[in-house]
């Protein structure tokens, strides 16, 4: 395989299409090499329009949530975030680190959530071989993902790397006034990326920026289902 041609179509042929128009966002995908942060078995699946999976078998990998999300979603997510050199993140769902690689490019200090040993073991390493320094590993019990991380808070920006039900107020309120949070939200068969912004002490506004489906994040409580 031409990596570097895999690469370039990547981007021109899913990326770009899907209104990722920023240059600043398509160079540090030129420069970021995903085919790094993907299992070495599925090297060949890097640049491919498809969740990648991280771990165990394909499917239950992806049913689990343990997976890469699609480079277009990746990208899109990254351009509305508009992270700023002096920012500090949070993602909860570090899965292989690509996702924080990018981010910590971007910001100044990045910290990333991950409940699952293996997976945390691998985003570290992943991180380390590339040589990002501002982005923490942090292992977190699936239980106390949905909380985040009170300690470091404010954040400026928060990602959520997967879907939820519903973003709880907790995450919100760990946003400096100003601050961004993006998450997947809802239930399959389609669910929308949406842009929370804290406007007030008390107030956040939000958008829905596109529809996708995405593996769940391990930790947020499903709603409760009636039946009659």
């Amino acid at each position: 395989m031409n990596v570097e041609l895999a690469r370039f179509n990547m981007i021109e042929q899913q990326i770009r299409p899907w209104e990722v128009l920023d240059q600043t966002v398509l160079s540090l995908l030129a420069a970021v090499r995903r085919e790094d942060f993907v299992p070495a078995g599925l090297r060949a699946l890097a640049f491919m329009d498809t969740q990648v999976p991280l771990e165990g078998g394909a499917q239950q990998a992806v049913d689990a949530g343990a997976c890469m999300l699609e480079p277009k979603v990746e990208a899109r997510l990254l351009q509305e975030l508009q992270v700023q050199r002096h920012e500090k993140v949070l993602e909860i769902g570090a899965g292989s680190g690509f996702m924080a690689a990018l981010l910590a490019h971007r910001a100044q200090q990045v910290f990333t959530l991950e409940c699952r040993p293996a997976l945390v073991q691998m985003a570290r390493e992943n991180l380390r071989r590339a040589g990002i320094v501002n982005a923490t590993v942090v292992e977190t019990p699936a239980a106390s993902a949905a909380r985040g991380l009170p300690g470091e808070a404010p954040f400026d920006v928060i990602l959520l790397s997967g879907s939820v039900p519903e973003v709880p107020r907790t995450l919100l309120e760990q946003l400096k006034v100003g601050g961004r949070l993006a998450a997947i939200v809802g239930d399959e068969p389609v669910m929308r990326a949406r842009l929370f912004t804290r406007v007030g002490e008390a107030a956040w506004s939000d958008v829905d920026l596109f529809d996708t489906v995405a593996p769940r994040l391990q930790g947020f409580a499903e709603p409760s289902r009636f039946s009659f």
